[in-house]
């Protein structure tokens, strides 16, 4: 899906992406003004993401495409050092293979149909995850015997520390998965076995624990393993829920894959909201409060899917009110006081709902804007366009210095300075 165009002067200046590019979000409001949902994308922050996972993860970084399958992220992530994309259904593997012809495609869905892994092994997809002999059997007949398919066994996990517990619909217990690798290592080119410790995990020694689990199950299989995927869940600050530091989790994963003699197997991961999670926002817009309830232009059938869940956490929400940005007087206003709310989405589903609790200030009202963060994951890939309600105006944020040094004062993007003049500019271009 592409950005819907802005006929603005901004407009002039895009990225590689494609995308409007503004030097803060702010800025965009100022701007933009918009009536619809803004999804803003931070390009730097994606590229940094990318940038720790290659350099500090001791193997390869698989970007989760379900989480946020816009081409521009792909995109950002590509441009960042990302060659390898755990892709799970044919959508998935078109898309991907259409950008990166090049890019190696793992299908790591447990359950796939099978003109799916037909038309993914056309496409050059070579790793598929299984955790039943009959999907054993369906890659074996659509891949007509491959010599070199790569399979690998997904194993069950009990429930642990995650936010969001992955544990119950996809994995084989322990006896199962002995079976599954013993019967796997007879018709695969390479071996592997992986997991899942749940969505944003909270505690680095799941991990271990994980890989302890694979240690026994691979040693009663007597089977030599030749890739070891230890999947996704590395988390990213929420409001309440500071996970430990990246370099927790790396330090952690090093020493259980050495301590369970893993040492020489290739080692795999596969973040998802790690990697995309930091690198979006959506800008909404209230269109009328009732007590401490606020009616949205976005919600839970739009970009805010997980908010409205009760998965247990809060996402940052912040007022952005640029008409009281520009005053006539430099005399300081006093901050106005926080409370709580909760949010309505625009649809006529009643439970288009986001319990929150949203922390704003207490004068918020109709005709304000309201950054939403951490939106990178799932709030780009969970929109619908149920009731009519549906916007797919995307820009991105990068701060300054965004241009060259030469590059002329008219074709430069408009500074939050400018705010005024960029109004009028929007009236202007919407006459």
């Amino acid at each position: 899906m592409t950005s819907q165009l802005l006929s603005l002067p901004i407009d002039s200046f895009r990225d590689d992406a494609d995308l409007a590019v503004f030097a803060s979000l702010d800025e965009a409001v100022a701007t933009l003004r918009p009536d619809e949902p803004v999804q803003v994308l931070y390009p730097d922050e994606l590229r940094a993401n990318a940038r720790a996972f290659l350099t500090q993860f001791p193997g390869q970084t698989l970007y989760a495409v379900k989480v946020n399958p816009d081409r521009r992220v792909l995109q950002y992530l590509y441009n960042a050092g990302v060659r390898h994309f755990d892709v799970a259904s044919e959508g998935e593997v078109e898309l991907v293979h259409s950008m990166f012809p090049n890019a190696r495609l793992s299908f790591m869905h447990p359950i796939k149909s099978r003109r799916a892994i037909a038309s993914a092994f056309r496409m050059g997809v070579r790793d598929f995850v299984i955790d039943s002999e009959s999907e054993i059997i369906k890659v074996i007949e659509e891949t007509n015997a491959a010599s070199r398919i790569n399979l690998f066994v997904r194993i069950a996990l009990p429930k642990g520390s995650a936010a969001y517990d992955l544990s119950g619909k996809f994995g084989a217990e322990h006896d199962e998965a002995v079976t599954l690798l013993r019967q796997a290592r007879r018709v695969s080119h390479k071996l592997g076995l992986c997991f899942h410790v749940g969505s944003q995990c909270l505690n680095p020694v799941s991990y271990r624990e994980a890989i302890e689990k694979a240690r026994a199950i691979v040693a009663e299989a007597g089977v030599t393993l030749d890739i070891l995927d230890i999947g996704g869940g590395f988390p990213v600050a929420y409001p309440d829920m500071v996970p430990p530091p990246f370099e927790d989790y790396m330090a952690e994963i090093r020493q259980a894959v050495a301590d369970n003699g893993f040492a020489a197997t290739e080692l795999w991961c596969e973040p998802g909201r790690g990697l995309a999670g930091t690198g979006g926002k959506v800008i909404v817009k209230v269109e009328h409060r009732r007590g401490d309830k606020l009616y949205l232009n976005d919600g839970t059938y739009g970009s805010l899917f997980d908010a409205g869940q009760g998965f247990g956490w809060r996402y940052p929400a912040r007022l952005i009110r640029p008409d009281a940005e520009i005053s006539a007087t430099d005399v300081p206003q006093p901050s106005p006081l926080m409370k709580p709310f909760s949010f309505f989405g625009p649809t006529c589903d009643n439970i288009d709902f986001m319990k929150g609790p949203f922390y704003l200030p207490e004068d918020v009202q109709e005709g304000d804007w309201i950054e939403i963060g951490q939106l990178g994951a799932y709030g780009f890939a969970m929109r619908t366009g149920f009731n009519g309600f549906k916007a797919d105006t995307t820009v991105a944020v990068r701060p300054e210095p965004i241009f060259p040094v030469e590059v002329p004062k008219a074709a430069r993007p408009i500074r939050i300075q400018d705010k005024l003049v960029a109004r009028r500019a929007v009236r202007a271009a919407h006459k």
